[in-house]
C-alpha cells in the first residue's frame, strides 16, 4: 500500500491535467482581465487566513479558491502591467519548475547530480561569454538581485578589504538600488562607510567626482574597496559610464561591482552591448532573468570575474559531508554563496532558452526597446508633458508641466485616474525630489497595442486632470 501523500501514477496524472487546464484557461482568458484589482480585498484575506482541513480537499474546489485569490492585487503577467519591472511568466519555465520540483534533486554538491548541475552551469558559463567575462568567471543562480548583491559584497569585502574591516569604504550614488545598502549592513558595514556620490547632470555616476572622493577617503585612512555601478536604474533604467569606472576602479584597486539586475540581459542585443559597454571589466555582476528574462520570479544570478573568490568568501566544510566527491569542471554551489539546501533552479533557465532558442529572447528584448522608444516620442509631443530624461533601455517617466505647490497631490491623482481603469497600471518615483510617473513596457505579453492604449489613457488622465 503507497504511503498515503504519494500519489499513484494514474492520480498524478488526473491532478496534473486538472492543473494544466487551470493555468491553460487562466492564459486565454488573460488579455480580458484587469491588470489590477484591489477592492474588497480584505474580506478574501480575511477567509484564507484559516488553517488546512483535517480532511482531503478537492482539487476542483481549491483551484477555485487559488484563482479567486489570484485576482486581487497587480498581475505583472499582463501585457498592461508597465509598472516597476514585469516578471514573465512564461509557460515554459513553469513547465521547467514542476519538472524539477518533481526530481527535487540536491544541487548544492555537483557530485550528487552531476548531470543537472552540468546543465545549469552551462548557463551559467554561457553567460559569462555574452558579458565579455574571461576564463575562469563563473557565477551562481540565486533567489534575485538582493541576495546577488550580497554574495557580491561579501566576496569583495573578503578580497579587498585589507584594512580595518571598520574603515572600509563603498561607492554608490543616490540611484543605486536600495538592496545594495541593505546588503552592506548584513556583510557588517555600517551606513557611514557608504559614499553616496554626486552624479552627473545626465543622472549618472560622476566618475571625476568618485575619484575625487577615494582620493579623500584615502587621505584620511580609510581603505576604499568597492565602487557599485548600475546598468539600469530602477527609478530611470540609466546605464552609468561603466568603461570610465571600470578603468577608474582599475587604478584605484577596488573591486568592481555592476547591479545590472534589471539592464544586463539587454547585453543579448546589439543596442545593448552598445549601452553596456565596459560591463566586462567588472568583478561581479548581478542579472535578474525574471526581470527582463521573462522568468519566474526568484530567478536572480551573481557572475564574477574569478570563481576563486566566491570559493574564499563562501566555502564550508562540516564532518558529515566527509563522504561527497567532487566533479571535474564543476563547482560545488555550496562553496560559492550563503546556501547549503538549495533548490535545482538551473531547469527554469535551461528549458526555455533551449525549447525556444537565444534567438527569440534577442529578439523579445530588441522589441522592447522599440516599445520603450515608441512610447517615449509619443509622450515627449504632449505639450503638457516634460520627461526628465531620454531612455536608455525600457525605462520612461514624465511629469506634468508647471503643476504648482500642488505638484505631488496632482500627481497622484493622475496616476489613480489611470490605474482605476484596470487595464494599465504604472507607477511613480521620486527623481531630484520631484514626482515622476514611471513606465516600463518590458513585460512578456507587452505589445505596440498595450503601449498605444497606455498613450491614450495617459493623454485623456492629463487633459482631464
Amino acid at each position: 500500500m503507497s504511503f498515503p501523500l504519494d500519489l499513484e501514477p494514474e492520480t498524478v496524472d488526473h491532478l496534473g491535467r486538472r492543473a494544466v487546464e487551470f493555468v491553460t484557461n487562466y492564459l486565454r482568458a488573460l488579455p480580458t482581465e484587469p491588470v489590477s484589482h484591489f477592492a474588497d480585498a480584505d474580506r478574501l484575506v480575511g477567509e484564507l487566513l484559516g488553517p488546512p482541513p483535517e480532511k482531503p480537499g478537492d482539487l476542483g474546489d481549491l483551484l477555485s479558491t487559488l484563482g479567486t485569490a489570484a485576482g486581487y492585487g497587480l498581475n505583472p503577467a499582463a501585457g498592461g502591467y508597465l509598472a516597476y519591472f514585469p516578471a514573465g511568466g512564461l509557460p515554459s519555465a513553469a513547465i521547467a519548475e514542476m519538472v524539477a520540483q518533481t526530481l527535487n534533486r540536491f544541487t548544492a554538491f555537483a557530485a550528487l547530480a552531476p548531470g543537472l548541475v552540468a546543465m545549469e552551469q552551462g548557463i551559467i558559463r554561457w553567460l559569462c561569454v555574452e558579458l565579455g567575462l574571461p576564463a575562469g568567471s563563473s557565477g551562481l543562480v540565486l533567489s534575485g538581485g538582493s541576495m546577488a548583491n550580497l554574495v557580491a559584497i561579501v566576496a569583495a569585502r573578503d578580497d579587498r578589504l585589507t584594512g580595518d574591516p571598520r574603515r572600509g569604504v563603498v561607492y554608490v550614488t543616490e540611484h543605486t538600488h536600495y538592496s545594495v545598502s541593505k546588503a552592506a549592513h548584513l556583510a557588517g558595514l555600517e551606513d557611514s562607510q557608504l559614499r553616496v556620490v554626486p552624479t552627473r547632470d545626465d543622472m549618472r555616476m560622476n566618475p571625476t567626482a568618485t575619484a575625487e572622493q577615494i582620493a579623500i577617503d584615502r587621505a584620511a585612512g580609510l581603505y576604499p574597496f568597492l565602487l557599485v555601478a548600475t546598468a539600469g536604474a530602477t527609478s530611470t533604467g540609466l546605464v552609468d559610464p561603466l568603461d570610465e569606472l571600470g578603468r577608474l576602479a582599475r587604478r584605484e584597486d577596488l573591486w568592481f561591482h555592476v547591479d545590472g539586475a534589471y539592464g544586463a540581459p539587454y547585453q543579448l542585443t546589439e543596442r545593448g552591448r552598445a549601452l553596456l559597454a565596459g560591463i566586462e571589466d567588472a568583478d561581479s555582476i548581478v542579472l535578474d532573468p525574471h526581470k527582463s528574462m521573462f522568468l519566474p520570479y526568484g530567478t536572480g544570478m551573481l557572475l564574477v570575474r574569478d570563481e576563486r573568490t566566491l570559493r574564499a568568501a563562501h566555502a564550508g566544510d562540516g564532518d558529515y559531508l566527509q563522504d561527497i566527491g567532487g566533479v571535474a569542471e564543476l563547482p560545488d554551489y555550496a562553496a560559492l554563496g550563503p546556501e547549503l539546501s538549495r533548490e535545482w533552479r538551473g531547469l527554469r533557465l535551461w528549458l526555455p532558452l533551449q525549447l525556444h532558442g537565444v534567438a527569440a529572447f534577442r529578439e523579445a528584448l530588441d522589441e522592447k526597446l522599440d516599445l520603450a522608444r515608441s512610447l517615449y516620442r509619443a509622450l515627449a509631443a504632449e505639450p503638457r508633458l516634460e520627461l526628465p530624461w531620454e531612455p536608455d533601455l525600457t525605462v520612461v517617466g514624465f511629469r506634468l508641466r508647471d503643476a504648482g505647490p500642488d505638484a505631488a497631490a496632482i500627481h497622484r491623482r493622475l496616476l489613480d485616474r489611470i490605474n482605476g481603469t484596470g487595464r494599465i497600471f504604472l507607477s511613480s518615483t521620486k527623481i531630484g525630489g520631484r514626482y515622476t510617473v514611471r513606465l516600463c513596457p518590458q513585460g512578456l505579453r507587452t505589445s505596440a497595442a498595450h503601449v498605444a492604449e497606455a498613450i491614450d489613457l495617459i493623454r485623456s488622465a492629463v487633459h482631464d486632470v
